[in-house]
């Protein structure tokens, strides 16, 4: 139930969304509403009344199992957070909170400020006559977090009992130091060179055999001129 005057068009739409949710929930519940301005059904808080939109009773009676707030656009503001919201989430009751597909996000930041922690976030949005319903968040329940919470030391003593593996021996290192690729390539560039070197001793040689010795010619032609000089 808004502390403000919701606009006619959206306190509709408001209304439609709690009768829906009442018809949804009949069957598991026993569910009062508060529509308008009403103010049928309350929780107390302290000795303080509260009036949610919806109260859910478990059929066999005892304490509500849930309340529900439906808020529209112009509902979803730092006053309505801060005045109902954290009212709300302070219950013992699980709280639910729907607001418009589009006011999600605001209602994040909200509650985030105000550090509400409703039990579910639901979105809502309508087509036609139909009323489409999505939920946000859901927080676990108080039975799911004991068994979380059980399930952690359990969780941290098996790993506390397992023996610790030992490091990994170091690689001694050997005496023979590895060569480097760079002196790799000047053995095998010298090694080449020895070849080559030996291969061509033996193809000089045999070239220097082959080859005929250069003829003296230049003291045999003064030794004709000579000779013919005197001749004459």
């Amino acid at each position: 139930m808004a502390i403000f005057v919701r606009p006619v068009r959206e306190q509709v739409e408001h209304d439609r969304v709690i009768r829906f949710l009442q018809t949804r929930w009949r069957r598991r519940f026993a569910v009062e509403i508060n529509t308008g301005e009403e103010r049928a059904a309350s929780i107390r808080l302290r000795e303080t009344p509260l009036y949610p939109d919806l109260i859910l009773t478990p059929t066999d009676g005892g304490k509500p199992h849930a309340i529900v707030e439906v808020e529209t656009g112009e509902s979803v503001n730092h006053l309505e957070a801060l005045s109902q919201w954290v009212a709300f989430s302070k219950a013992k009751a699980r709280f639910y909170l729907y607001v418009p597909a589009a006011s999600v996000d605001t209602a994040r930041r909200l509650c985030t400020a105000f550090r509400v922690a409703p039990s579910e976030i639901w979105s809502y949005h309508t087509l036609g006559d139909q009323i489409r319903f999505t939920q946000v968040t859901r927080a676990p329940a108080a039975g799911e977090r004991t068994a979380e919470a059980a399930v952690k030391p359990v969780r941290a003593k098996s790993a506390a009992k397992r023996p610790a593996r030992a490091p990994a021996r170091a690689a001694k290192p050997s005496g023979k130091t590895k060569s480097t690729p760079r002196a790799t390539v000047k053995r095998a560039a010298k090694a080449v060179t020895r070849r080559t070197g030996r291969a061509e001793r033996p193809a000089r040689a045999a070239a220097a055999r082959k080859t005929p010795p250069a003829r003296k010619t230049t003291g045999t032609r003064r030794a004709k001129t000579v000779r013919a000089q005197k001749r004459r």
